[in-house]
């Protein structure tokens, strides 16, 4: 299939496996639908939460507002954004986790422990990792010191692993109140991305 494109006999089986996996049904409130981008010669990853309930239904990670001011953030076209072999896109979670009292539930554990783990192995090309949220930043950067606010603006631009806020329409109160994210992370970020996608 031309989306297994690049694929090994092992990463298709991996891929194969994830698609079908029931792991979680008894826990999830809709049928399991991994939502996940992956090809192994991505060269960006994008680590973020859990598809939300408009991914579930399209079947397309970032397919709301948050992939639009994401897609802004990077400088990406939308063709570019959910190009496999550009952009590999795996949160912690694989399958929409359902509402809680603030947001959507955390992310289920087994996909990290699980899938995660054999699907990182196989991005031999990755060049940039971009981790969104705390749940990827725990397992990504591991422990840390102070908010996530703190680390986005302390990090020092590293070459390999940029920490993004979330792009929900939920976070506009906080890029109001933190003026530098766009003026010094964004620019950054743009240009980390243009180089990772043209080697």
């Amino acid at each position: 299939m031309n989306k297994l494109i690049g694929f090994t006999h092992a990463s298709a089986e991996l891929h194969e496996d994830i698609m079908t996996c029931q792991m979680c049904a008894p826990h999830l409130p809709l049928a399991p639908k991994p939502i996940i981008q992956f090809n192994p010669a991505a060269r960006i990853l994008i680590a973020g939460q859990a598809p939300g309930l408009r991914a579930h239904q399209s079947g397309r990670p970032f397919d709301d507002a948050s992939g639009d001011r994401l897609r802004d953030w990077l400088g990406l076209s939308p063709a570019q954004f959910y190009d496999p072999q550009l952009l590999a896109i795996l949160p912690m979670g694989f399958c929409y986790p359902g509402k809680g009292p603030s947001g959507d539930n955390p992310p289920y554990k087994e996909c990290a422990t699980t899938w995660r783990r054999p699907l990182l192995k196989q991005l031999s090309q990755l060049s940039l990792t971009l981790v969104i949220g705390q749940y990827a930043l725990a397992y990504h950067v591991g422990a840390h010191k102070g908010s996530l606010t703190e680390q986005v603006r302390q990090q020092a631009l590293d070459e390999t692993t940029l920490i993004l806020p979330h792009p929900s329409p939920r976070n506009n109160i906080w890029l109001k109140k933190n003026p530098w994210f766009e003026l010094v992370i964004l620019p950054a970020l743009k240009q980390k991305v243009q180089l990772a996608i043209s080697v």
